[in-house]
């Protein structure tokens, strides 16, 4: 993974396969690898590991995010410069629109990013993403999300259950975090967990043993729209496990 990371731009290499379309692409999804940085450097205690995962991080909040902290999907680099060449969102609505799981990625990756370096700035940025997820006013009173807050057919699209868990799970780290919001994190946590646990559960012995269903992989692309997605089904797993040792 670190020999994807290229110092000019300052960001590791999301994908190689990209024709002509990007250059050096790297997906907000990517903040979810950081983890494996920082660990690495808890095993070896060589902080190579660690730096390149804070300075992605650094780079991701410079140039994927919005003033509303909602964040664009795809950002595509020129490693000679070092500049930005385009903003996009591939799985969302469009190119300036708010993917759902994309924020819940947000989210979660600078909710661990804090945990790793207590750098404030991480917990600011954790902050202010869910306050972009929390006070939508598209959202659904259950608080699962639509698959894109901005998507114009809303409220006849398909919703995404994968970005709820996810959010979920990142909001019981960050309530521990973040001291002034814990309540406020902590209940919207369990609101979304409670309408995943009695509205969007399969029945046993269906979806092909899949526990969630209504997720949206990538709509634009015609794949995967309200169907279960395994890592709903793993974020879902881990907040009902943050659920339940929360007080401990």
């Amino acid at each position: 993974m670190s020999t994807r990371f290229n110092a000019k731009a300052g960001v590791i290499k999301s994908s190689d396969h990209n024709g002509d379309k990007w250059k050096y692409p790297v997906i907000i999804d990517n903040m979810m690898n950081l983890e494996l940085l920082f660990e690495a450097t808890k095993f070896t205690k060589d902080s190579t590991f660690y730096k390149i995962a804070v300075t992605h991080a650094n780079t991701t909040i410079k140039n994927h995010f919005r003033p509303d902290f909602s964040s664009w999907h795809v950002i595509d680099y020129d490693t000679l410069s070092g500049n930005v060449r385009q903003k996009l969102t591939a799985q969302g609505y469009s190119n300036e629109s708010a993917w759902a799981r994309g924020q819940a990625w947000g989210l979660y990756g600078y909710t661990l990013c804090y945990r790793y370096t207590k750098n404030p700035a991480y917990l600011a940025q954790a902050d202010g993403i869910a306050n972009f997820i929390l006070s939508s006013k598209i959202t659904p009173a259950d608080g699962i999300p639509y698959w894109d807050y901005n998507d114009p057919q809303i409220p006849n699209v398909s919703r995404d259950a994968s970005a709820a868990a996810i959010t979920a799970s990142a909001l019981y780290e960050l309530a521990k975090y973040s001291k002034k919001n814990t309540q406020k994190y902590k209940a919207a946590a369990d609101k979304i967990l409670a309408s995943l646990s009695t509205k969007y559960t399969s029945k046993p012995g269906a979806n092909y043993g899949f526990i969630l269903e209504h997720s949206t992989g990538h709509r634009p692309a015609k794949s995967e729209i309200d169907v279960p997605i395994n890592y709903a089904d793993y974020y879902y797993l881990e907040a009902l496990l943050r659920y339940k040792n929360y007080k401990k």
